[in-house]
């Protein structure tokens, strides 16, 4: 029987302060990279350092990327998993990592679920985001929007937010769509290019 990560994670931090029960995240994500995910933020919320384990994570992310010996070896299956328990042990001390993210990751090398890390980190970076209020809103046009009209879009997508909450605003650029725009807003999705209008006209 599989090993449930969010009672291990929150377990080995426990402490007279730590209680056993579970804090859910403001959004829902699924699959084994959701249920890391919300267990490293109940446990992180409760030893009040959730930014200080983002800010870890997505550094450690960053390194990843720019050591390629250390990337090769996480990824390595042929390697023991006692080796990789070890190694990131000592990775997570020179990182200076709070106990939360040291406890993930040695967790996930325990596991043999280390090829999960990036999903896992996005996973959390996507709870933090809706933690914070922020609403991922893509906006793709066939040309790059000037700033006044990136203000301009700003304030209208403003009446698809909350209170308390953020419209965090990404353009893209795709000559593909001819003119107009496609929205993306949380879990909406409006295509208002050309090319759909054009392609519903043949």
């Amino acid at each position: 029987m599989a090993t449930n990560p969010l009672h291990i994670i929150v377990r080995s931090l426990s402490t007279s302060s730590v209680k056993q029960q579970l804090i859910k995240p403001p959004i829902q994500i699924f699959g084994l990279e959701g249920r890391y995910a919300t267990a490293l933020y109940s446990a992180a919320t409760k030893l009040k350092q959730l930014e200080t384990v983002e800010s870890e994570l997505i550094k450690f992310q960053g390194t990843l990327k720019t050591d390629k010996k250390l990337n090769e070896f996480i990824n390595d299956p042929s390697l023991k998993r006692p080796l990789k328990v070890e190694a990131l042990k000592q990775v997570a001390s020179t990182m200076k990592m709070s106990p939360p993210t040291a406890n993930l990751v040695g967790l996930l090398a325990e596991n043999g679920r280390l090829k999960n890390l990036n999903a896992i980190i996005n996973s959390f970076k996507a709870i933090m985001s809706a933690h914070r209020g922020e609403i991922p809103c893509e906006v793709t046009t066939a040309k790059p929007l000037d700033d006044a009209t990136k203000q301009e879009l700003q304030a209208a997508l403003k009446s698809f937010a909350k209170k308390g909450e953020n419209i965090l605003l990404q353009t893209k650029v795709d000559p593909n769509i001819i003119g107009g725009m496609i929205v993306s807003i949380g879990d909406k999705y409006v295509d208002m290019s050309i090319a759909s209008k054009i392609k519903k006209l043949l």
